[in-house]
Order: C-alpha cells, then sequence, then structure tokens
C-alpha cells in the first residue's frame, strides 16, 4: 500500500462536508498546520472538530472556526478564541465541553476498540448530566464513552513512508492517541524518510493505523503567549 502522498491537497481528498475529524496538537504546539491550511481555502463546512482546543483567531483551527467550517467543536480548553466565545454566545456553534483527561481517555478508549468507560471526573457538575453513574470503590462514576472520526489529522516530526511516526518532545499530546482513533488517519511530518530508517525502539505511533504520510512545509509554530524573563 502507497502512503504516500504529495502535499495536504492531495492528503485531504475525500474529507466533505459534515464529517467528523480529530486535529492533533495542544494549544498551537504540535498542530497539523499544512492540512488546516489548506482546508480553510476549501468550501467544506458543517465539521464536528475534535480537539484539545480551537486554535486562535487567526491561526490553526481558528482559521477554520474564522470561516464558519465548523458546525460543532468537542474539546477541553477554549479559551484563546476570541471568535469562539463570539460564536458560542450567539449560538452559531455547538460546543462539547470535557475534562482534558476524560477526552484524552475517551479518544485512547475510542482507538482501542473500547466503547464506554467509567470515570469519576464530572460526576456532580453539569458534565454529568444525561450520563449513567456507578459507584466503584466507594466513588460514584459517570459513563463515558470512545470517540472515533471519520479522519484524524496529525503532526509527527518524522514518519517513514511506511506510516511510522516519531513526535518529538510536548508535540505527542494528543497526536498520538488521534492517529489511532480515525477511520482514514492522515500523518504530515517535518522529515519524511525511507521504511526502515526508523529505530523501531523511538516509534511511537506504527504505521498500521496511518493511511496517508506526507512531508509538511514552511512551519510557522507560533507560540500562544510568549512569556520571558524581565532582563535586569
Amino acid at each position: 500500500m502507497n502512503k504516500v502522498v504529495k502535499n495536504a491537497e492531495e492528503a485531504i481528498k475525500g474529507i466533505s462536508d459534515n464529517m467528523t475529524i480529530m486535529f492533533g496538537g495542544f494549544g498551537l504546539c504540535g498542530i497539523p498546520e499544512n492540512v488546516i491550511n489548506i482546508l480553510a481555502t476549501t468550501s467544506i463546512k458543517g465539521i464536528i472538530c475534535i480537539s484539545n482546543n480551537c486554535g486562535v483567531d487567526d491561526f490553526g483551527l481558528g482559521k477554520l472556526l474564522k470561516n464558519k467550517q465548523i458546525r460543532k467543536m468537542i474539546a477541553s480548553y477554549v479559551g484563546e478564541n476570541s471568535e469562539f466565545e463570539r460564536q458560542l454566545l450567539s449560538g452559531e456553534i455547538e460546543v462539547d465541553l470535557i475534562p482534558q483527561g476524560t477526552l484524552a481517555e475517551r479518544i485512547r478508549a475510542g482507538g482501542a476498540g473500547i466503547p464506554a468507560f467509567y470515570v469519576p471526573a464530572g460526576y456532580g457538575t453539569e458534565v454529568a448530566i444525561g450520563k449513567e453513574a456507578r459507584e466503584y470503590n466507594g466513588k460514584m462514576h459517570i459513563l463515558e464513552h470512545g470517540l472515533t472520526a471519520d479522519y484524524a489529522v496529525v503532526k509527527a516530526w518524522k514518519g517513514d513512508t511506511q506510516g511510522n511516526l516519531i513526535y518529538k518532545y510536548t508535540a505527542s499530546n494528543f497526536n498520538n492517541m488521534m492517529a489511532t482513533a480515525g477511520k482514514i488517519t492522515i500523518a504530515e511530518v517535518e522529515e519524511l524518510v525511507p521504511a526502515g530508517s526508523l529505530d523501531p525502539n523511538f516509534i511511537h505511533t506504527p504505521g498500521v493505523f496511518v493511511q496517508r504520510i506526507f512531508q509538511g512545509v514552511n512551519y510557522e509554530k507560533r507560540i500562544e503567549q510568549i512569556t520571558v524573563t524581565k532582563p535586569n
């Protein structure tokens, strides 16, 4: 199976309106910039987006949000985006806010074929409304369901032509688990190498989970809020 595609434009073939798409990244760290940028140039709309957050106003998933291409956002944090706030308060977007650990585990469970599990986070809050609750070891837990997607889009540091991926430091974040939870997984990498070039001991995502891979270009790697120490 030839998994290598030429660029982001070729990688997104098949994505259409109203699909559920996972996007890796945490804040702006480790986001699939090339795929997001090319999606922002299309007329695709109605996306149900699963991601830790929704970028910032003019970068990352914020571009899709600004274009009103996202119909529903499933995330754990949305505090860096004023356009998101505007759309939420005006009722232009559906939002499902999930505790961050629960979001990560729902994605991991979905990728592992686990349909549901019990977790204590959120019990007694709005998060628990409409969900089954049970007591385990003297503590109440709520039932959460695994998450999957039509497409998972991830960003890695290195990948080979068979789709094996290595993430760098904190850019691993949600990318690793999301790669397992998409029916079709698209990986963009900073460096694409021949199969067999990567040390198997350091591979984070085995190629069996990846259907399309390409070498990205022109990464901006923007930082949301730069905090520096004032000089003496």
